[in-house]
Protein backbone atom coordinates (compact mmCIF):
# COMPACT_ATOMS: atom_id res chain seq x y z
CA UNK A 1 0.00 0.00 0.00
CA UNK A 2 1.10 3.65 -0.68
CA UNK A 3 -0.25 6.82 -0.14
CA UNK A 4 1.36 9.55 -2.52
CA UNK A 5 3.33 12.45 -0.81
CA UNK A 6 3.65 10.73 2.23
CA UNK A 7 6.55 8.87 3.21
CA UNK A 8 6.95 5.52 4.77
CA UNK A 9 7.20 5.43 8.23
CA UNK A 10 8.15 2.94 11.10
CA UNK A 11 6.61 3.24 15.17
CA UNK A 12 9.55 0.74 16.69
CA UNK A 13 8.49 0.20 20.37
CA UNK A 14 11.07 -0.77 23.30
CA UNK A 15 10.13 -4.45 23.33
CA UNK A 16 10.84 -4.87 19.49
CA UNK A 17 7.82 -4.62 18.04
CA UNK A 18 7.80 -2.23 15.11
CA UNK A 19 4.32 -0.74 13.26
CA UNK A 20 4.92 0.41 9.43
CA UNK A 21 2.94 3.38 8.55
CA UNK A 22 3.37 6.48 6.95
CA UNK A 23 4.51 9.92 8.17
CA UNK A 24 3.61 13.81 8.15
CA UNK A 25 5.12 16.42 8.95
CA UNK A 26 8.72 17.28 9.55
CA UNK A 27 10.95 14.41 7.84
CA UNK A 28 13.45 13.60 10.54
CA UNK A 29 14.28 10.39 12.87
CA UNK A 30 12.23 10.86 15.85
CA UNK A 31 12.50 9.30 19.57
CA UNK A 32 9.61 10.15 22.48
CA UNK A 33 6.88 8.60 24.38
CA UNK A 34 4.05 7.52 22.88
CA UNK A 35 0.50 8.28 24.69
CA UNK A 36 -3.05 7.83 23.93
CA UNK A 37 -5.72 10.33 23.06
CA UNK A 38 -9.57 9.24 23.14
CA UNK A 39 -11.03 12.64 22.56
CA UNK A 40 -13.70 12.44 19.88
CA UNK A 41 -12.99 15.77 18.41
CA UNK A 42 -10.22 18.40 18.23
CA UNK A 43 -8.10 16.61 16.34
CA UNK A 44 -6.33 19.86 15.60
CA UNK A 45 -6.11 21.69 18.80
CA UNK A 46 -4.56 17.54 20.02
CA UNK A 47 -1.88 18.34 17.28
CA UNK A 48 -0.72 21.92 17.69
CA UNK A 49 -0.90 21.31 21.81
CA UNK A 50 2.45 22.52 22.79
CA UNK A 51 1.87 20.05 25.97
CA UNK A 52 2.16 17.24 23.52
CA UNK A 53 5.63 18.28 22.76
CA UNK A 54 8.22 15.49 22.40
CA UNK A 55 5.21 12.90 22.45
CA UNK A 56 3.71 10.44 19.97
CA UNK A 57 0.05 11.02 19.35
CA UNK A 58 -1.63 7.55 18.98
CA UNK A 59 -5.20 8.96 18.53
CA UNK A 60 -7.90 6.16 19.40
Amino acid sequence: MSHPGKPPARLALEDGSIYPGFAFGARIDRGGEVVFNTAMAGYQEILSDPSYSGQLICMT
